[in-house]
C-alpha cells in the first residue's frame, strides 16, 4: 500500500516558483518512490546504476540531450559535473524553467555543497524523513505541531504505538504485512546497503567494526545530550573521528542534533546539543530489542519513546517545507531541564515527553524557568504522553496523548 506523502503538496508548491527541487532524506524514505508518483509522466533516472551514472560524469551534456527536462535525477550527488549543466540550462530562459529538475539524495552533504556551488538562488530544497503517524493514519491534518493547537485524535492505542514504535517507519515496513523476521531482515540490509552505499564512499573507512559501534553508540545515547567522549570510548576511537562520523550520520538523515536554547543574557544555558535516533525501528534493531515487549521493558524505553515523539513533531515541521524548524531543548546549569522548546514569534512553548499516562504537575516544574528570559513569554505547554485524552494539567498547560501530535 502505498501512503500519500504529506509533503507532495509543498514540492508542487515550491516547483511553481523554481526551476529546481531538492529533495533530500536518509536512504528508503520514500524520495524517488513519492516523486515517481507525483509526477508519473515526466522522465526519471537514476544513477545509482553504473552504466548510467558513468555515462552522465563523462558526458552531462549529452545526459541531458537524452533525459530531457522536466526530469527526476535520483541520487543526484554521484555525478556531480551535473550540476553546472542545470545551472546553464535554468539561466538560459528563466522565465520558462520553473518546476524542471527534480533532484535527490541520500547523503545532503555532498548533495547540499554542490547546490551551494551552483545552483544557490535556483532551488527549492526539501526534507523527507520516514512515514509520520499522520501519513500512516491518512490523516489531513498537516499544520506544524504546537501545543496550543487542538489536533485531531489519531490511532491512540497503546500496543498499535508501541508496534510502531519498535517497527519504525522506513515505507517499505508498512507496505504490507511483515512479521519480525521480514523486520529484521529488512533492518539488517538496510544497515549494510548504507555503509556500503553510502558511508564508505564519504568516509573510506577502514575499520568498518569500529563505525558499526559508533552508530549503535549513537542509538544508546539518543535521547541524552551529545557526549563525543563517551562515543569514542565506545568504538575506541578519537574525538576527532567521532565527529567526522556524526557529521556523516546527521547529513544522510539518521540522528538530529537538536540545539538548545540560547540566550545572549543568559550566561547559565548550556551549549551541547542534543542527540535524535530519527528512526525508532532501526535503533531498536541496532541495539538487539527484537520485540516490542523487548523495548518497553527496556532501560531505555523513555529515550526511544522521546525520540519518536521528537521525530514526528519534526517531521510535522519539514512536511510543511520548513527545513530549520524552531524547535530547541532547554537546560541550565542547574541541570533544569524541558526536552522541547517551540519557538513561535515572541513565545516559546514548552514541552515535556514521558511514558506515563497520567502526567504530574511536579513533571514541569521547569516550565517557569522560561519566565526569566528577557523579550520572550510563555506560551501554550504541553506534557505529550500515553493518556487517552487530551487534558488540562495547569493554567495553559496541557496533556496532550500521543496521538494528538
Amino acid at each position: 500500500m502505498y501512503y500519500q506523502r504529506h509533503i507532495q503538496s509543498v514540492i508542487e508548491r515550491i516547483a511553481k516558483r523554481k526551476p529546481v527541487i531538492v529533495l533530500t532524506g536518509a536512504r528508503q524514505v520514500g524520495k524517488s518512490t513519492m516523486l515517481k508518483k507525483t509526477y508519473s509522466r515526466i522522465n526519471y533516472v537514476a544513477l545509482n546504476r553504473p552504466l548510467v551514472r558513468e555515462s552522465a560524469k563523462e558526458n552531462p551534456s549529452m545526459f541531458f540531450d537524452m533525459n530531457k527536462p522536466p526530469v527526476i535525477v535520483d541520487e543526484i550527488q554521484k555525478a556531480a559535473e551535473l550540476f553546472d549543466y542545470i545551472k546553464d540550462y535554468v539561466d538560459e530562459d528563466v522565465s520558462k524553467s520553473k518546476g524542471r529538475f527534480y533532484l535527490t539524495g541520500s547523503q545532503s552533504m555532498k548533495l547540499m555543497k554542490n547546490v551551494s556551488d551552483s545552483l544557490a538562488g535556483r532551488a527549492g530544497v526539501v526534507k523527507l524523513l520516514g512515514l509520520s503517524m499522520r501519513e500512516l493514519t491518512q490523516s489531513d491534518y498537516r499544520t506544524p505541531f504546537l501545543p496550543s493547537q487542538t489536533l485531531p485524535l489519531i490511532d491512540n492505542d497503546y500496543n498499535s504505538i508501541v508496534a510502531n514504535i519498535h517497527k519504525g517507519f522506513f515505507p517499505e515496513l508498512h507496505e504490507t504485512e511483515c512479521d519480525l523476521c521480514d523486520w529484521a531482515d529488512f533492518q539488517s540490509s538496510y544497515f549494510q546497503t548504507y555503509i556500503e552505499k553510502d558511508i564508505k564512499d564519504v568516509l573510506k573507512i577502514q575499520d568498518e567494526s569500529a563505525f558499526i559501534k559508533f552508530v549503535k553508540s549513537a542509538a544508546s545515547l539518543t535521547g541524552e545530550m551529545l557526549n563525543l567522549t563517551t562515543m569514542a570510548e565506545i568504538c575506541g576511537k578519537d574525538v576527532k573521528t567521532v565527529r567526522a562520523w556524526l557529521s556523516v550520520l546527521e547529513s544522510s538523515g539518521l540522528v538530529y542534533l537538536l540545539e538548545p536554547y540560547s540566550n545572549n543574557l543568559n550566561k547559565r544555558l548550556v551549549k551541547t546539543p542534543k542527540l535524535y535516533f530519527l528512526d525508532t525501528g532501526l535503533a531498536c534493531w541496532l541495539l538487539g530489542w527484537n520485540t516490542p515487549e523487548q523495548l518497553t521493558n527496556g532501560a531505555m524505553w523513555g529515550h526511544i519513546f522521546e525520540s519518536f515523539v521528537f521525530a514526528e513533531i519534526l517531521k510535522s515541521y519539514y512536511n510543511d517545507g520548513i527545513v530549520k524548524p524552531p524547535l530547541y531543548y532547554y537546560r541550565d546549569t542547574d541541570k533544569n531541564e524541558i526536552d522541547l522548546l517551540i519557538e513561535s514569534g515572541d513565545e516559546l512553548h514548552p514541552v515535556e515527553i514521558k511514558t506515563t499516562s497520567d502526567p504530574k504537575k511536579h513533571m514541569i516544574k521547569a516550565f517557569r524557568k522560561l519566565d526569566s528570559i528577557h523579550g520572550k513569554t510563555v506560551g501554550t505547554g504541553a506534557v505529550v504522553c500515553l493518556a487517552k485524552e487530551r487534558l488540562p494539567l495547569v493554567d495553559n498547560v496541557w496533556i496532550l496523548p500521543v496521538g494528538s501530535i
